[in-house]
């Protein structure tokens, strides 16, 4: 247990006794793995619990405690967990083979989907994840180009490859993170996020910038928000300057609308990546965009116009079982109103959630757009209102605070104990099959850790 979190905690007590297999499996998982983790976002302090089996909107752990689950395999099932046509299609698939390591008819259908909702999307070229998806982005836009420099984001999170590997949570200055090469970090220009003048100033900087990728909501699915103004005028000026604009879509595709945030918005990007919701809940990710771009990876292109193609190799890319469970999954988005219902769930429980702040009398807020929503526990104690806050009018620092500090954690923990599950930012993303009694048990479990934190002296009282 770090520092930060008292070791008597009624808090992290609580815990305890609520989870105790789960200590007992994180003893033997941190003999195996690092810091007994296998992906960083599921860090948590003492431990963290371990989940047994998962339906619609809820999860059980393997002590049998049931939660209402905001994590959604990290942002990828809006259809909730085992969507019974989902699973249906996959166990269909099951039965003919999981990897052929060839071409399958499959694969066809999931693209002509991707081509039909994605408004960038004329070519396709399907990968195993949303951070391989980005890489092979900016390497497209380097190749198309012929200038090496991307301008990314600070904030934003493009996966774990040497290019997105710092200025996220760390290394805001834009120098390597350890393991990356100093001459990878020197080709990456971070800006400010919704901030158009700045970037203006930086793209006028350099003539050899090839490539500008953002998430088009903001900082993690809009935790740190941009305005559609800055993503518009984004969008003009990289065509101005032949800079391909990548939107990050590996989050809000099939999210914040069946077409993603460029539906929405009504901008359309040079390219985008996706993921998530793209597999129905399986690994897959893609890199879609314009055919000039794309046709960087044709074989018949390439031979044609003289260019040495672009080598995209993958085990699994288009693997059957994720085509079969992702075509599913896109069908049914497709039908319309899944991404709607999921965005009013979330605007209703971030409203019953401030109302709960605001009977507490705690000056803090649940904010957020689409099917998203965060909680912010006012690190600096500026003088807000829960129901009147406005993320655009911070600062990232502000906004991002730290995901480890010890009142977040023994918040996390509250709501845990609450029978609730968010993520660590905190905060979580809302599914379309989340009921009203879901809404209101996480209201309340919200506001249940709120008491607990003033009952520790966490929050004045």
């Amino acid at each position: 247990m770090p520092d930060s979190l008292p070791t008597n905690s009624k808090i992290v007590a609580a815990y305890r006794e609520y989870t105790p297999k789960s200590e007992e499996r994180a003893g033997e998982a941190r003999e195996i793995f690092p810091s007994g983790l296998v992906h960083d976002s599921r860090k948590l302090d003492p431990y963290a619990f371990y989940v047994d089996r998962a339906q619609g909107s809820h999860k059980w752990d393997i002590d049998g405690n049931e939660y209402v689950d905001y994590f959604g395999g990290h942002g990828a099932l809006i259809l909730g967990h085992n969507h019974p046509t989902v699973q249906a299609a996959a166990h269909a698939q099951l039965d003919k083979g999981t990897h052929f390591g060839a071409c399958h008819e499959l694969e066809v259908r999931w693209g002509e989907l991707v081509k039909e909702l994605v408004p960038c999307a004329e070519r396709v070229r399907f990968t195993s994840s949303g951070t391989e998806a980005n890489l092979m982005g900016l390497r497209l836009a380097r190749a198309f180009t012929g200038k090496p420099k991307v301008v990314r984001f600070l904030g934003h999170f493009h996966g774990w490859h040497d290019h997105a590997a710092f200025g996220v949570s760390n290394h805001f200055d834009g120098t390597a993170s350890p393991g990356v090469l100093d001459g990878i970090a020197e080709n990456v220009l971070l800006a400010p996020s919704d901030d158009i003048e700045s970037t203006r100033r930086i793209l006028e900087a350099h003539d050899d910038i090839g490539a500008c990728i953002l998430e088009p909501t903001g900082a993690s699915f809009g935790q740190v928000p941009v305005t559609k103004e800055f993503i518009t005028e984004l969008r003009k000026i990289t065509a101005e300057r032949g800079v391909i604009l990548i939107f990050d879509e590996v989050v809000t595709g099939f999210r914040v609308a069946p077409g993603g945030a460029q539906e929405h918005y009504g901008v359309t990007p040079d390219m985008c990546s996706l993921a998530k919701i793209l597999a129905g809940g399986l690994p897959g990710g893609a890199i879609t965009g314009r055919e000039d771009i794309m046709e960087l990876l044709d074989f018949e292109v390439a031979e044609k116009k003289g260019f040495e193609k672009i080598q995209h190799q993958g085990t699994y890319n288009a693997n059957p079982m994720s085509a079969a469970a992702g075509i599913a999954a896109l069908e049914l988005i497709k039908a319309g109103g899944v991404c709607n219902t999921a965005s009013k769930s979330a605007a209703k429980l971030r409203r019953m959630i401030n109302e709960g702040f605001e009977a507490e009398d705690v000056p803090w807020a649940c904010y957020g757009e689409h099917s998203g929503f965060y909680i912010f526990t006012n690190p600096k104690g500026l003088d807000i209102k829960p129901t009147t806050f406005n993320p655009l009018e911070q600062d990232r620092e502000t906004m991002k605070g730290s995901r480890t500090d010890s009142l977040v954690t023994k918040l996390r923990l509250g709501i845990i104990v609450g029978g609730v599950d968010m993520n660590s930012k905190p905060g979580g993303v809302m599914s379309c099959v989340h009921t009203e009694s879901d809404l209101e048990k996480t209201a309340e479990a919200v506001r249940g850790a709120v008491r607990m934190l003033k009952d520790e002296g966490d929050i004045a009282a």
